[in-house]
């Protein structure tokens, strides 16, 4: 019964929304768990006949079954996408979820690294190994671009301006954009270049992209959690990291110097300057301990 509208909907999501396939799926599984829970609760309905009161139930279902605020948040944004793609098609004529009130959640603050800590981090490289010397471009890169994990493993060679100190960044919903690129970072890409990648096989089809494996294929971003996770073992750091940390870092490092949030935005890739404040709130953070640390009055 919902078929014909979920194809509709993934089509709209790939040509309209211009999403990349992982975020389609995620959204087209959304749909798939509230048709689960219509046919358990026994009313699968057309689109057009769903009412506040079915999504309400919805979320309970959803509750109940042991999915977090977050993830039931995470869901409930693609039923409002699916609805809102149902209103643009006239599919219905009001949209359902308009009064729906999201669970709430508490906005959890990502674990942030200082600078001496990525220095340390870092610093575990062994450099006499031709992955040593890669992996080195990988984080100098990532710390001093801001970079998502699957913007880093697609960066192609062919999207570096070295000389004018810019690489070209294709994120998500394939919208590219220019980001400044440290000196580090530059010296560190140009060595494993002409050191290390100049000797590496390269399989066909990867000839254009930048990090590649023993096998001459781009890494994965689980092959870059793990080289991460290693090296924080190693350097001793027990803070839950991944490599969105450095992203993390590399925008609060940004703020704590007095950036401009709307420079930050454009940096980080950013659809809205919502999803760049959580900068401002980790910066709040930040003050709050550099208060208890230092001023008599926050001491006990």
């Amino acid at each position: 019964m919902w078929e014909p509208y979920k194809k509709g909907y993934k089509a709209w999501l790939q040509l309209e929304r211009s999403l990349s396939d992982n975020s389609v799926q995620a959204y087209l599984r959304d749909i798939d768990k509230f048709t689960q829970y219509l046919q358990t609760a026994g009313t699968l309905k057309n689109p057009d006949a769903v009412e506040l009161k079915d999504l309400q139930q919805f979320l309970q279902w959803i509750a109940g079954i042991g999915l977090n605020a977050a993830s039931q948040a995470r869901i409930l944004s693609g039923i409002r996408s699916f609805y809102k793609y149902c209103f643009i098609e006239q599919i219905v004529r009001k949209d359902p979820t308009t009064l729906l009130e999201s669970p709430k959640q508490k906005r959890s603050l990502p674990d942030v690294l200082s600078f001496d800590e990525i220095e340390t981090l870092i610093g575990q490289l062994d450099l006499s190994k031709p992955e040593g010397g890669r992996n080195k471009a990988i984080l100098e890169t990532m710390y001093s671009c801001g970079l998502r994990v699957s913007e880093l493993v697609n960066l192609r060679i062919s999207c570096l301006h070295l000389d004018v100190g810019y690489i070209r960044v294709i994120g998500k919903g394939d919208k590219e954009r220019l980001v400044p690129i440290g000196d580090a970072a530059t010296k560190y890409i140009r060595l494993y270049q002409q050191e290390i990648r100049i000797h590496s096989p390269v399989k066909p089809g990867n000839e254009d992209i930048l990090f590649l494996n023993r096998r001459g294929t781009r890494l994965t971003r689980v092959m870059i959690f793990y080289i991460i996770r290693d090296l924080a073992r190693q350097a001793g750091i027990t803070k839950n990291i991944s490599p969105h940390t450095f992203r993390h870092s590399f925008a609060t490092h940004l703020v704590e110097g007095g950036a401009d949030l709307r420079a930050v935005q454009e940096m980080l890739g950013h659809e809205s300057i919502t999803t760049t404040e959580i900068y401002t709130h980790l910066d709040r953070e930040y003050l709050r301990e550099t208060l208890h640390r230092y001023h008599p009055a926050f001491r006990q």
